[in-house]
């Protein structure tokens, strides 16, 4: 027997019932956004992990812990530097890939990240796909210097000797397809010379070198040379960013020869794809806060690098652009990993 539905209340406020559907399902979707909300303004609330992709001691490894301190000072949970190694920093990557998408996992994102997209064939991620940009740190320039017994003194002379002498001048660098081997290799592409690549296990090694005359010329951080460079052990030819280095200001810019021509070193951090762009958003805001402080800026002019502030997206062009950039020099010297 089916009873009678109860008439309302006089007075009572009756809503169709498409209406009343519509407002329980807005209501329902308001649920989990106002909750991420208030999940988001509390963040951190535990510690944040930082995978850096190489050894304690290294560039790398003090850019991270400087902005990880930092954050930690902001922020108010720590920011715990983990240094995972291997494959050119891509087992570090692909652990942040696999990590939830929660804002406690980050990433020490660097050019490594952009040249691996090509260098190797077979990776279990897609680095611009799957890593969702955070904060850009800085631009690194590196330094072109030679041995004093190359008989060039600018850029101009360099190429001209080069190309009266194919061959007989080498390049050292830190490893086969790091920055300090592809950017001499942009070099070439551009300037039509031709050099023998000598790859060692670091840069430090292939410095070692170039001193003692083994190798003729190589492209590495100012930091690293800048003492032989005033005593005039290794002679420095031009800066491969676009402007000149605040540490040697009278070296000129590759580009103020070879129009077009910039390469460097990125930093930054990235999180796994996914990740709440409150999350994300709130992280830029501190670290740009921090690339603006005289102590953090001061630092990183230490290690010779040009801060570059801007927003999520903005990091996302720039990896994007350098993915780009030295995909094309990879495959055109058919550079392979070791």
């Amino acid at each position: 027997m089916r009873l009678p539905s109860p008439e309302p209340e006089e007075g009572a406020l009756t809503l169709p019932r498409r209406q009343f559907l519509y407002l329980v399902a807005a209501a329902a979707a308001a649920l989990p956004a106002a909750s991420r909300v208030a999940w988001t303004q509390t963040y951190p609330s535990q510690p944040v992990r930082v995978i850096v992709g190489f050894a304690a001691g290294g560039p790398n490894d003090i850019l991270a812990r400087l902005i990880g301190q930092w954050l930690s000072e902001r922020l108010g949970q720590p920011f715990v530097i983990e240094n995972r190694l291997g494959a050119g920093s891509n087992i570090a990557t692909e652990a942040v890939v696999r990590a939830p998408p929660d804002g406690y996992t980050l990433l020490l994102v660097g050019s490594p990240n952009a040249i691996n997209a090509t260098l190797y064939d077979k990776l279990n991620f897609n680095f611009v796909r799957d890593i969702a940009p955070v904060a850009s740190f800085i631009r690194g320039a590196l330094v072109m210097v030679v041995h004093p017994s190359v008989p060039a003194q600018t850029v101009p002379e360099f190429v001209a000797y080069a190309k009266a002498n194919p061959g007989k001048l080498s390049y050292g660098s830190g490893g086969v397809g790091g920055i300090t081997h592809i950017t001499p290799e942009l070099f070439k592409m551009m300037t039509g010379v031709n050099m023998v690549h000598v790859p060692y296990r670091g840069v430090a090694p292939a410095l070692t070198d170039l001193l003692g005359g083994q190798v003729q010329v190589l492209f590495t951080n100012p930091a690293q040379t800048i003492e032989y460079i005033r005593t005039g052990k290794l002679r420095a030819l031009a800066i491969t960013t676009a402007t000149r280095s605040e540490a040697l200001p009278d070296i000129p810019t590759v580009d103020e020869f070879v129009p077009g021509y910039e390469a460097s070193s990125i930093f930054g951090f990235g999180a796994p794809k996914n990740t709440p762009a409150e999350i994300i958003d709130k992280l830029n805001k501190e670290i740009n806060a921090g690339l603006a402080d005289p102590k953090i800026k001061a630092r990183l002019a230490d290690l010779d690098g040009t801060v570059l502030v801007g927003s999520p997206a903005d990091f996302g062009k720039l990896i994007a652009e350098e993915t780009e950039k030295w995909g094309k020099v990879i495959r055109a010297a058919n550079i392979k990993p070791e």
